[in-house]
């Protein structure tokens, strides 16, 4: 069983969610595919740390067979190769390891070799429990093989938790791939429901069942109610906005260990959504 965990916008709540509901469960792995800022492990101590890099491919061009004719330059859509006057070149941090640019290359002039994109780090908690983050290298365009590194990891885990990245991007739909259920983590602001909206539709398009937690639901208004009312949006849960847990949270603690509001939330919600992806 795969749960994802997104969120519309930063900041809403989302890693603070997924780090609880993983304290909160018995036998349980996550990942946090959020490579381009992870900060799960800031909660999560694990007995051992594990770490394996992701390699990319990026294309070598030969100089003495080039023709120059310019066919690499047109394929390529992320301007990671560029015929230029005198030469072909090559932008590797924008590569995004396709294989294109060899495959119209007449000349067989250009090749690839390997590079560093990030890396993988595996914590084990106990026989039960894993926790695997990702961290994109500084440059990288994108995290999308590193997030699929991370599924491939875990693909026979029997439940999973996928803390994802916030919005609507290639990285967030890599993420959600294959979700048996996903939660919405939203806060009750414009910015939060109109970010949430974005991220309803995604989930519409990929054909994913999902419901939404409302998080600091004493801040803000009541916006977010009438649009899950009239969207037939599930409303999971709410959880209030308390001082104590920002004081908390700050110094990298899980809230369940500290209070029984919170354990109990997080009790609901494991509860409605295992039984509705188990239904």
């Amino acid at each position: 069983m795969k749960i994802a965990i997104l969120s519309g916008k930063g900041g809403t709540g989302k890693t603070t969610l997924s780090v609880n509901l993983f304290s909160f469960l018995d036998q349980v792995t996550l990942i946090d595919t959020d490579v381009e800022e992870p900060n799960s492990h800031l909660f999560i101590k694990g007995l051992d740390l594990i770490e394996e890099s992701i390699l990319k491919k990026y294309p070598v061009v030969n100089e003495y067979l080039c023709t120059n004719c310019g066919k690499c330059g047109d394929f390529c859509n992320f301007n990671a190769i560029i015929p230029a006057k005198k030469k072909v070149l090559v932008f590797q941090d924008l590569c995004h390891d396709c294989g294109g640019c060899q495959l119209v290359c007449e000349p067989g002039a250009i090749t690839y070799e390997d590079k560093e994109m990030g890396k993988t780090y595996l914590q084990t908690l106990s026989e039960k429990k894993k926790f695997i983050y990702g961290n994109l290298n500084v440059g990288e365009v994108s995290g999308v093989k590193i997030i699929e590194s991370l599924h491939k990891m875990t693909k026979n885990e029997e439940l999973l938790l996928v803390d994802c990245p916030p919005g609507t991007s290639c990285s967030t739909v890599a993420a959600i791939e294959g979700a048996d259920y996903c939660i919405i983590c939203a806060e009750p602001t414009p910015f939060g429901i109109s970010d949430m909206k974005m991220v309803v539709e995604l989930l519409r398009a990929k054909n994913l069942n999902f419901g939404v937690v409302v998080n600091k639901y004493n801040l803000g208004n009541d916006d977010i109610y009438n649009y899950l009312d009239v969207e037939n949006i599930r409303m999971l849960e709410k959880i209030e906005f308390n001082r104590e847990f920002a004081n908390l949270l700050a110094k990298g603690e899980i809230l369940i260990d500290h209070s029984d509001y919170f354990k109990e939330k997080m009790a609901n919600i494991a509860r409605i959504v295992i039984g509705e992806v188990n239904d």
